[in-house]
């Protein structure tokens, strides 16, 4: 089974929700290690950016810089493969639909086995 790491970064007051909206949509595929379950790692920081001309800022206003506090989140997401996995589209197309942003700030890893 495949496995990846998906890194997204979201205001700090909407992680929770995120988190359990994707544990309790994939129960078995995100945030699954073992016999754990609802595993990520949360880390503070400062994300900035700049809303441009046609940008429906869920924060900030169309040309001026914000900044805002966020938590980059890591979690594991089992992938298809050999045993049942979930396709990391329909994660990442979940994270879009329950995320607060217009433009939602991920990357995906793919993961080896050692």
């Amino acid at each position: 089974m495949q496995k990846y790491k998906l890194v997204f970064f979201t205001p700090r007051s909407d992680t929770q929700a995120v988190l359990r909206h994707l544990f309790a949509r994939f129960p078995n595929h995100v945030g699954r290690i073992g016999v754990y379950s609802g595993c990520a790692f949360v880390s503070p920081g400062t994300g900035q950016f700049l809303p441009l001309e046609g940008a429906r800022p869920t924060i900030g206003a169309v040309g001026k810089p914000e900044t805002v506090d966020e938590d980059r989140v890591e979690v594991l997401v089992l992938g298809a493969g050999a045993s049942a996995g979930v396709d990391m589209r329909s994660v990442l197309q979940e994270l879009k639909k329950v995320h607060p942003y217009e433009e939602v700030a991920y990357d995906v890893y793919r993961l080896e086995d050692f």
